[in-house]
């Protein structure tokens, strides 16, 4: 019975870290993490992307930030990662264009 009671230890989430490419969706951003790599053959280095899907639960990253993700449950049909810390706040926060036409003027 002993067994039965003994828990294994918890494996470590993994974490990227990555830059914002999107936060127009409500409570998620869209991370670009970019990997660098030698080529077998020819050595010269290549860099790769791959974009993941990530849960902002108060809207706090914008594009351009470079932030650690964790991994998680699934929350969805894409996401699979939470935003952990936001590592460099961008310099410039995009602004919203307005659309009143008299504001042109």
């Amino acid at each position: 019975m002993a067994e039965a009671t003994e828990k294994k230890p918890q494996g470590r989430r993994k974490e990227v870290v990555g830059e914002v490419v999107s936060n127009k969706m409500n409570k998620t951003i869209v991370v670009e993490v970019t990997r660098t790599k030698s080529h077998p053959l020819y050595g010269r280095v290549i860099s790769t992307g791959k974009r993941f899907y990530a849960h902002d639960e108060n809207n706090e990253a914008h594009v351009g930030d470079f932030v650690r993700l964790e991994e998680t449950r699934p929350l969805s049909k894409l996401k699979r990662w939470k935003l952990k810390a936001i590592l460099r706040k961008t310099a410039l926060v995009p602004e919203v264009a307005s659309l009143d036409p008299t504001s042109a003027q």
